[in-house]
């Protein structure tokens, strides 16, 4: 079965709430809309009011199954309860005053939808940098036990192919710890979309036919992957083409579980890992499915500037699935 087609069929009618806080872009509208109709999710658009319901208007879209929140319409006593719940989150880092001005940010103010329960993910990036959407995030659903970041992986398809690259999104340089999170977190996100995870930890070295400061911090990677997770199989350091090909892997890693059938891989850095998404995505034919950002309280979703409708449609559907 398609992805898609799976992630609709296990949300379908679960009443799961997600909040677009760019709920102006008609992008944002549409795909909400078209959420609500199919009873995916029901979606809270966050926005002016009028502004939102002329931009209905001017496109003939009926609003009649989604909820619209304008935050300076918001009933005085929940703003208080959203004020006062950010200031103990914060922990002495915001005064209150300060808190009251993160709120008028549509991403803080939906964040903390989410933290207080009254939705249970977001999207948001269609107007916002990624920055915007990711700061609320981690200031207040902050991370899973036991993680200490968060990282960006995304699924790629073609045909009956699908496979996990992480981290593609987030995390510039990452050391040995943070890329051993980032491998467990890509196990996880390859589970919850129907992918038994085979995690290779990519380099340009195969068990030791190269060496040097990055080979060693892949080394170090995969030993501490392994012990914090040892149920999954998790080997590195390999190259591409021993993580892939059967008979390369038989020949470059012949005792490895993962060699030749990896199916969650994990890049060094952001750059080899935006490149390599990027790559199979325009070369290979693949669609690049994400970013999905990983290790997070509550599902939080960071779209592209340059979305289509169709892309928020998606990413909703990736996001309530995580619910």
């Amino acid at each position: 079965m398609d992805l898609f087609e799976s992630l609709k069929s296990k949300i379908k009618g679960q009443n799961k709430t997600v909040v677009f806080p760019e709920g102006e872009d008609i992008r944002v509208l549409k795909a909400a809309i078209r959420l609500a109709e199919d009873q995916l999710v029901k979606p809270i658009l966050l926005g002016f009011e009028a502004d939102i319901k002329a931009v209905a208007k001017q496109n003939n879209l009926s609003l009649e199954q989604v909820q619209i929140i304008d935050p300076e319409k918001y009933p005085e006593s929940d703003q208080k309860e959203m004020t006062d719940k950010l200031v103990e989150r914060r922990n002495g880092k915001n005064t209150e005053e300060q808190v009251i001005e993160m709120l008028k940010d549509v991403n803080y103010f939906g964040t903390m939808l989410v933290f207080l329960g009254k939705a249970d993910a977001m999207v948001s990036g269609a107007v916002h940098a990624t920055g915007d959407t990711v700061r609320p995030a981690l200031q207040i659903i902050k991370t899973k036990p036991g993680m200490r970041r968060i990282s960006g992986s995304f699924i790629m398809q073609r045909d009956e192919e699908r496979y996990v690259f992480g981290d593609s999104a987030i995390n510039i340089d990452p050391d040995a710890d943070t890329l051993a999170e980032i491998a467990i977190q890509s196990a996880e996100t390859a589970r919850l979309f129907g992918i038994d995870p085979k995690v290779a930890m990519l380099s340009f070295s195969t068990k030791g036919s190269a060496g040097g400061e990055m080979v060693d911090k892949v080394r170090e990677a995969t030993k501490i992957a392994q012990e914090r997770d040892p149920k999954t199989p998790i080997d590195g350091e390999l190259q591409f083409d021993a993580a892939f090909v059967p008979a390369v892997g038989a020949s470059k890693a012949p005792d490895s579980k993962v060699a030749g059938h990896a199916n969650v891989f994990i890049f060094p850095e952001l750059q080899s890992g935006n490149i390599g998404y990027k790559i199979a995505q325009r070369l290979g034919g693949f669609e690049a499915i994400g970013p999905i950002l990983q290790g997070l309280n509550a599902p939080v979703s960071d779209l592209s500037r340059g979305a289509s409708e169709e892309d928020v449609y998606k990413v909703a559907i990736i996001t309530a699935a995580q619910i």
